[in-house]
């Protein structure tokens, strides 16, 4: 009875603060590693990243999609014998796959540093990350194995010490051996997230084979391959795509920079700022929607194969009500206190720039990551990749025309970020609604908390500048415009009934939705 009562909503809450927990802790890591190695090499950084990203998309995204899902579907029909095979085939496929991607890594480093990223300085980094590669991989197959089993506080708890972890080896290296020159120092970084995932793919493993040590070996069924194919195909196709243009854009940007006259290392500091400081202010509100994410799309696999369409229903309408209710605010309010933030932490004049446009961008692109999620649980993954291969494609073709512009810069690349995730949020709801018959819910999801947050960012920006003005020094200016905005906007939400009724009703919803599964 307790493991069915790891429900969706009580899964959500655990990882969401575990994820609050690991946002906090990578938003302190930024800091610190920001003001140890500087603008210029946290853009070089940015660089390495997108490669890590899309040599994952490669070889292991999709098959964790496929884990999640066989994984729950296989539970929920009392076959959890066959979930080890799954997550044995799955292994076995990302081991060749990554074989073959650090051969081509290996002896293509210089060529991909130089003539692809634009920049030799990141080869080292790009070596030092294949082992950290391959540690991620086995890492994310065990961890949504038991996602997609229920279970999700071991893999959370992993996650959480896996960050600690992370922070320690990262600044401790850079403490140890700084200073040195930009390629090195960037290697460092490298080999601190290594560490890391030593310590997270070990201990993942070792849980798992202790959780399956009762549980007899079956074979793998016939056709599981072919099961397998036809999930992690369409999403691992879609994330290489994706990753490898947002690679593109990530390169693009310091290139239209310098093409528009600025210098080499203010077009990398500059990019760096941009996508190390500010990006990451506003992602800090999202953990929700990632721990919201792994429970959702099991979970919807899990209705989906029992043909429970009014529990599908009721899981989206939940999902989309509480993304709005917490991004919402969030957005209005760093919106206010962001450029203050900026200086506080990053001791950077320029982290607070574009956070308006910035915020309605990340509030879609939260909107279009829950619908997505919601398509690869109902079993739509071709439609979710074809629309994230839109979304991507609007957003480096946006970036490279609009960037080209005179007197653009930076506001084309911000411009491209905006239409891209409101494009990508809205191919996904169309496609949501068509394939279950899915009828809006206008008021709950966005006229209520669209209002109050609206109300809640002009309130707060008058109260900012009173307090300022009083002479209140600014992280207490911050600090009360927060908690004076967050009780405005729970009033604002409640008198207009949504925090009465629709979430009553939710608690009701998701109790049958229980009642009905004990």
């Amino acid at each position: 009875m307790k493991e069915r009562q790891a429900s969706f909503l009580g899964g959500t809450l655990l990882l969401t603060g575990t994820g609050l927990l690991g946002q906090v802790l990578g938003f302190l890591y930024r800091i610190f590693l920001s003001r140890l190695v500087g603008a210029e090499v946290m853009g070089l950084y940015q660089l390495v990243l997108p490669v890590q990203s899309v040599l994952l998309s490669v070889t292991a995204i999709g098959l964790t999609a496929a884990v999640s899902n066989l994984s729950s579907e296989y539970r929920a029909l009392g076959q959890e014998g066959i979930m080890g095979a799954v997550l044995r085939r799955c292994l076995a496929v990302f081991i060749g796959l990554f074989g073959v991607a650090a051969v081509v890594v290996g002896l293509g480093s210089d060529a991909i540093s130089v003539y692809l990223l634009g920049d030799a300085r990141t080869r080292l980094a790009l070596l030092v990350l294949l082992p950290c590669l391959l540690l991620t991989g086995v890492e994310n197959l065990h961890k949504h194995y038991f996602y997609g089993g229920g279970t999700v506080g071991l893999p959370a708890a992993v996650e959480v010490l896996e960050q600690f972890i992370r922070t320690g080896a990262v600044l401790g290296l850079l403490v140890l051996f700084l200073p040195q020159n930009e390629e090195r120092t960037v290697g460092l970084i490298a080999l601190g997230m290594t560490i890391c995932e030593v310590f997270s793919a070990c201990t993942l493993v070792l849980s798992y084979r202790r959780r399956t040590a009762a549980v007899p070996r079956v074979s793998a069924p016939p056709g599981l391959g072919r099961r397998i194919a036809s999930i992690a195909l369409p999403v691992g196709a879609t994330a290489v795509l994706g990753n490898l243009m947002g690679a593109a854009t990530a390169v693009l940007v310091p290139q239209r920079l310098v093409a528009g006259g600025v210098d080499v290392s203010d077009a990398m500091a500059s990019f760096g700022i941009l996508c190390g400081m500010t990006l990451p202010m506003l992602a800090m509100p999202t953990a929700f929607i990632g721990a919201m994410a792994l429970v959702l799309v099991p979970r919807l696999a899990r209705e989906t194969a029992l043909g429970r369409q009014k529990q599908v229903h009721g899981l989206i309408h939940r999902a989309l009500l509480s993304t709005s209710v917490l991004i919402l605010p969030a957005m209005s309010l760093l919106v206010v206190v962001g450029p203050t933030l900026g200086r506080l932490l990053y001791r950077e004049e320029r982290a607070g720039d574009f956070l308006l446009p910035l915020s309605i961008a990340m509030a879609f692109s939260c909107y279009q990551a829950v619908l997505s999620g919601v398509l690869n649980g109902v079993g739509q993954q071709r439609f979710s990749a074809r629309n994230a291969l839109i979304s991507g494609g609007v957003q480096t073709l946006g970036t490279f025309w609009l960037m080209s512009l005179p007197g653009w810069g930076l506001k084309g690349y911000v411009a491209s970020c905006l239409l891209s995730a409101a494009v990508g949020a809205g191919l996904n709801w169309v496609r949501v609604q068509r394939s279950l018959k899915m009828k809006p819910r206008l008021f709950q999801w966005c006229a209520a908390p669209g209002l109050a947050a609206l109300l809640t960012g002009l309130c707060a920006r008058l109260l900012f500048r009173v307090l300022l003005d009083a002479g209140f020094s600014p992280p207490l200016s911050v600090l009360f415009t927060l908690l004076f905005g967050v009780v405005l906007y729970l009033a604002a939400l409640f008198a207009q009934g949504v925090g009465r009724s629709s979430f009553s009703d939710d608690y009701v919803g998701l109790s049958n939705i229980l009642d009905s599964e004990l």
